[in-house]
């Protein structure tokens, strides 16, 4: 009896746990709600069958105790029993895939219109890359990385001359335009990861991985490798900004491209009373 009314209370406890529980999932800024609706049913399909297997096992506890003077019979096969149990298992089983399933098909199925945005990683900090007035991204290789060309961006590309490098963690956003992050990693794994953008993919050394989104509010989001990539993980930070078009377009201007930021360093003459001074540019 003790260990039955255990496992009701154990039931109990936890949908108690979970309609109580102070955490959740911070407020979404982009197009997927699906992916939170699948997870969501994906919970309650998986806690109605926990429910109902403990309370079934506390059932059984109690109607089955031990009594002096009874004996079990023993009863292998119950084909009723085996064909309902088969049908509803295969119900629950389709109910929890379909929906994943619609969702990786939208997931994996980036818009035309989707701007492309690079991401790469090194532990422990983040470089962006933003194609420029041709709406071309150059091409990239990571035996080409350097300390003068952190990205490993290929020079002889005209393509990637006026890429926009964003060398600083933060990068911006326009809202309400889709955005295909491309992702590498010239080190280790790492995971581009906004939580409030609930999309996210891994970074493979080697690969060039990718997943999409809309920004649908502007704000600020902080960036998390979501891989444990290596001691100081718990400082790979970033932060993107969702910015109205207006503010997104003063700020593209401010950035540099990949010409700018990799053409020899301009050397004049300063003449200023009789005295000669060499200026850098």
């Amino acid at each position: 009896m003790a260990i039955a009314l255990v496992l009701v209370l154990v039931v109990i406890g936890s949908v108690l746990f979970h309609v109580l529980s102070p955490w959740w999932w911070t407020p979404i800024a982009s197009n997927w709600g699906y992916i939170d609706s699948t997870l969501v049913a994906t919970f309650w399909i998986t806690g109605a069958v926990f429910s109902a297997v403990v309370l079934f096992m506390a059932y059984c506890v109690y109607r089955f105790r031990h009594k002096e003077g009874q004996k079990a019979a023993y009863e292998p096969e119950s084909k009723k029993l085996e064909s309902w149990l088969t049908a509803i298992t295969a119900i629950g089983v389709a109910a929890m895939l379909a929906p994943g399933l619609y969702v990786w098909k939208q997931f994996v199925t980036v818009p035309k219109d989707a701007t492309e945005v690079e991401v790469v990683a090194q532990q422990w900090q983040w470089s962006f890359r933003l194609p420029g007035a041709d709406g071309k991204l150059g091409t990239s290789n990571a035996r080409l990385v350097s300390s003068d060309n952190p990205l490993g961006i290929n020079p002889d590309d005209p393509n990637g001359q006026d890429d926009v490098v964003v060398e600083a963690a933060d990068l911006h956003l326009p809202i309400d335009k889709p955005v295909k992050m491309l992702l590498r990693s010239i080190d280790v794994l790492h995971d581009f990861y906004v939580p409030e953008f609930r999309a996210k993919m891994d970074m493979v050394p080697g690969m060039v991985t990718y997943f999409w989104f809309t920004p649908t509010r502007t704000g600020t989001f902080e960036v998390l490798c979501a891989e444990l990539c290596g001691t100081g993980h718990g400082f790979m930070r970033g932060v993107v900004m969702v910015d109205t078009a207006q503010d997104y377009a003063t700020w593209l201007q401010q950035q540099s491209t990949f010409a700018q930021l990799s053409g020899p360093a301009k050397v004049g003459v300063l003449v200023d009373q009789g005295k000669v001074t060499a200026r850098m540019e």
